[in-house]
């Protein structure tokens, strides 16, 4: 953060400050920071959370475009409202309520966080909608994503898949993404609509970014390169974050420039997200991520990590390829473990994290040049970067 700082107050001569640029409001002066009681739950004045705290923040996001959430599911016919609200994690298979885990909502926060740093607390509190929107997106993703890739757990429980089959999760999906367009269709907001076209162009891109996916993982392991991987990370995962970030920007009424920026923060972001999920797919707790050790590998996923030690021209890379080339074998896991790691692929991608974190920060600085009204943006992007599950 102390990088940003230098980097935020240091503008390129003969440019100006993002609130004096024309089309550009200045944001409202920064408000108190509530402090956050011991042992208790987190007060927020006038709804403000406390920006220097990613766990706060989140926390304060999911209170704010939750109820959006959950009306829109509501409004679902009964047969994929059940879907939904499993795979939300507020109800078993058999109907009744549960407090499972409804998931990080990194991506509706990022909404939140990014209209309040452009355009203060009015901004972020008429962003609620959008924010609920951009979460019924990932998740119409995830339930989609689930059946093609036949993952059977998700959140520390079965996927919505093995519960209820392919076609009814399938569908599910496909209502949670038309609900999002309808929430945003149905609000008077003036940023609306440009908010809602700039999802369903998203849309278009995460689902290339899946289908790339899927036809990178039927080429030979020695016929996939980096790039390929990273643009079809950029797709998957950097599009939906940087959209969620600019939707927000437009949502405080923010120039033109500054939505791009922020854009191409969260994108890079993203791209640090999923580098950082992939080493967490192959060496992460699975105690803390509810996935099974070693699932990406068993399945011979093409994940970033894998790719930079199977294109690193070594002797573990050899060995690698020879793993990869044929049907996953019990008892084999460590061996493939290591043979990514002594190829250079978990470096590689922590490395690589890093340097996508920096050219985010570079991005952020541009569109919001004031450290305190982007603490929260810098706050969620070093939670993201510094997970474990």
């Amino acid at each position: 953060m102390a990088e940003f700082m230098t980097k935020a107050t240091q503008r390129p001569a003969g440019t100006q400050p993002a609130a004096s640029r024309p089309g550009r409001e200045a944001a409202p002066p920064a408000e108190p920071l509530p402090r956050r009681p011991v042992g208790g739950r987190a007060e927020y004045p006038a709804g403000t959370p406390d920006w220097h705290d990613a766990a706060v923040i989140l926390e304060g996001a999911r209170a704010s475009f939750e109820p959006e959430l959950r009306a829109a599911v509501a409004s679902l016919p009964a047969s994929m409202r059940r879907i939904a609200r499993y795979h939300f994690g507020w109800e078993h298979a058999d109907g009744t309520l549960a407090t499972g885990h409804a998931g990080k909502a990194i991506r509706p926060a990022l909404v939140l966080v990014a209209a309040a740093a452009l355009g203060g607390t009015r901004a972020r509190q008429a962003s609620a909608r959008a924010a609920a929107a951009v979460e019924l997106v990932h998740n119409f993703t995830l339930l989609h994503d689930d059946v093609m890739d036949r993952d059977a757990t998700r959140r520390h429980r079965p996927t919505a898949w093995t519960v209820f089959g392919d076609a009814d999760a399938i569908l599910a999906g496909d209502a949670l993404q038309a609900l999002a367009l309808r929430l945003l269709a149905e609000d008077p907001h003036p940023a609306s609509g440009a908010a809602a076209a700039r999802l369903a162009a998203c849309v278009v891109e995460l689902c290339a970014g899946q289908q790339a996916d899927t036809a990178l993982e039927r080429r030979a392991p020695t016929e996939v390169t980096l790039e390929e991987v990273l643009a079809m990370a950029e797709a998957k995962t950097g599009a939906l974050l940087g959209c969620a970030c600019a939707v927000g920007a437009l949502y405080a009424g923010a120039a033109e420039e500054d939505v791009a920026a922020l854009d191409a923060f969260g994108r890079q972001a993203g791209l640090a997200f999923q580098l950082i999920d992939d080493v967490i797919g192959i060496w992460g707790d699975p105690d803390r991520t509810g996935k099974p050790a070693g699932a990406d590998l068993a399945v011979r996923k093409k994940s970033l990590p894998v790719v930079a030690a199977l294109t690193s021209g070594t002797s573990a890379a050899a060995e690698l390829a020879e793993l990869y080339a044929k049907p996953y074998e019990e008892g084999e896991a460590d061996r493939t473990v290591l043979a990514v790691e002594r190829a250079g692929g978990r470096d590689w991608a922590q490395a690589q994290a890093a340097d996508r974190m920096a050219r985010a920060l570079d991005e952020l600085a541009r569109a919001v040049p004031d450290p305190a009204a982007a603490g929260g943006l810098l706050a969620l992007s070093e939670f993201v970067t510094r997970r474990t599950s």
